[in-house]
């Protein structure tokens, strides 16, 4: 586990910041969903990547200007991560940004994790977990940036074979570096509740887990439930209203809110600055609004029009986020 005082800080693309200095935080957010196998027989010709960094750069400054100090990018392998491209903008914005690492699969591994591991047809050590920890502890891809959140997640497939030597690798990941761990869950199914399971018998303490996508639900005992583990719960799709519209969001967070859980709730957008998964013609007709600053731009003022106030919000987008990144009792001063 980190010591008590390099716990008080965490680890960005251009250094270690201190707790106190979070400020405002987006924990579920993507600079860059690529496929770059997709890429290789399908190329992009919307895509120039000089033009890519300067638009990110451009959209984080904005953020930026909105009042958020530090973005978590939790682009990670299966979504197309590329820390040496993430590390070009984070170099010249105004923005902190968190590097995640974990693998993105709902359903298989690549063949190479398949047959490769403890018991499988190459066998050796877990090649997942010695990822996660070095992506942590010695940094990612060469760059020396180190990760400062965990991802795995689970979809309406639930717990697959794959899914679960992604939890447990990031579980022992967890265990060996105190990094905080990030889901993706498939709400309908209540599935954030077999993941605290399957964490919390790994030995993961749920008050380091966010449950991913908790906001796309409309069943309020599910949250509670949740909540009542000790996990926090992620809105954190606001504007991505194909999958939940933002005013079921809001009110289900008011529910939440009128029975004290605002110390449990963090808000993001899940929002990618540039998707390959979705062309931009699409999300222009269907998610217009599905931007980083769309909380600020929209989303809190209505907010505090049906009286959530200052405090709440304080909580929910600085207090919550430095407890999720440090850990309990290394929050520092407010």
């Amino acid at each position: 586990m980190r010591s008590a005082s390099s716990a008080r800080t965490v680890p960005t693309f251009t250094g270690d910041l201190a707790a106190d200095d979070l400020g405002q935080t987006l924990l579920h957010e993507h600079l860059f969903v690529q496929q770059p196998e997709v890429d290789r027989a399908l190329p992009d010709d919307g895509w120039e990547e000089d033009r890519g960094v300067r638009d990110a750069i451009a959209h984080l400054d904005l953020l930026h200007d909105r009042g958020v100090s530090t973005v978590v990018d939790l682009t990670v392998p299966g979504l197309g991560r590329d820390a040496a491209l993430v590390a070009r903008v984070a170099s010249r914005t105004r923005m902190r940004v968190v590097a995640a690492t974990g693998w993105y699969t709902h359903d298989v591994l690549p063949t190479f994790f398949r047959l490769n591991g403890p018991g499988r047809l190459v066998d050796g050590p877990d090649r997942l977990a010695e990822l996660f920890v070095g992506d942590v502890t010695q940094g990612i891809q060469g760059t020396g940036v180190r990760a400062g959140a965990l991802k795995v997640v689970s979809d309406v497939d639930g717990m697959t074979d794959d899914v679960h030597r992604v939890f447990a690798a990031a579980a022992l990941a967890h265990r060996e570096t105190g990094v905080p761990v990030f889901t993706h869950s498939h709400a309908p199914s209540r599935g954030g509740l077999e993941q605290q399971d399957v964490l919390e018998r790994a030995g993961v303490g749920l008050d380091r887990v966010v449950i991913g996508h908790a906001g796309d639900s409309d069943d309020l005992d599910y949250l509670q439930e949740l909540a009542a583990r000790g996990s926090f719960l992620g809105f954190d799709r606001f504007g991505m209203e194909h999958m939940a519209t933002d005013a079921q969001r809001i009110e289900m967070l008011l529910a939440l809110l009128e029975r004290g859980l605002a110390p449990q709730i963090v808000l993001s957008h899940d929002a990618a600055i540039y998707s390959r998964v979705t062309p931009p013609s699409w999300r222009r007709e269907h998610t217009p609004h599905w931007t980083m600053h769309h909380l600020h731009d929209r989303i809190l003022p209505l907010l505090r029009q049906k009286g959530v106030g200052d405090g709440e919000i304080r909580t929910m987008l600085r207090d919550n986020p430095r407890r999720v990144l440090v850990g309990p009792g290394n929050e520092g001063q407010r």
